[in-house]
């Protein structure tokens, strides 16, 4: 039986690191870039399990406010993105001594074997994890509310 590995035309790039003879020349002095320690791993973990009537998803997501969580759901595809917005300021006085800023996006979609009865999804967010119940049917696209 053949391995079947999935192909990733981006992951050279994500592995790809220009300071490279420069972290060798300095001895590890010079930063490396974020790029190159992400890997190819995709940002939003998640785990689908399925029985007769239903799908379920179960995807991480910490540190993200349910109203920052879109599910979207067409057909059999189903589409998770959230997205990130963290500004931090430290103040003495009136002068700033430091500021960080952090805006960031993941998105994630998969397709399914059947298609999904949109009216009866749910979705539950809590404690960083989103829990989507999607019952199998045939169906068109609908906007999921996150409780």
């Amino acid at each position: 039986m053949a391995n079947i590995t999935r192909y990733d035309p981006f992951g050279s790039l994500a592995q790809f690191d220009p300071f490279r003879n420069l972290q060798d020349l300095f001895g590890g002095v010079v930063s490396r870039p974020v790029l190159s320690s992400q890997g190819t791993e995709s940002p939003l973990k998640i785990e689908v399990s399925e029985d007769d009537k239903a799908y379920r998803v179960k995807a991480e997501v910490p540190g993200i406010k349910k109203e920052d969580i879109k599910v979207s759901i067409e057909g059999n595809r189903v589409a998770i993105s959230t997205e990130t917005k963290r500004e931090v300021e430290e103040k003495k006085g009136e002068r700033v001594l430091h500021s960080e800023r952090y805006y960031g996006r993941q998105y994630r979609a998969f397709i399914l074997d059947q298609n999904v009865d949109e009216e009866k999804a749910e979705a539950r967010y809590s404690d960083g994890m989103l829990e989507l119940i999607l019952p199998k049917k045939q169906g068109g696209t609908k906007q999921l509310p996150i409780r």
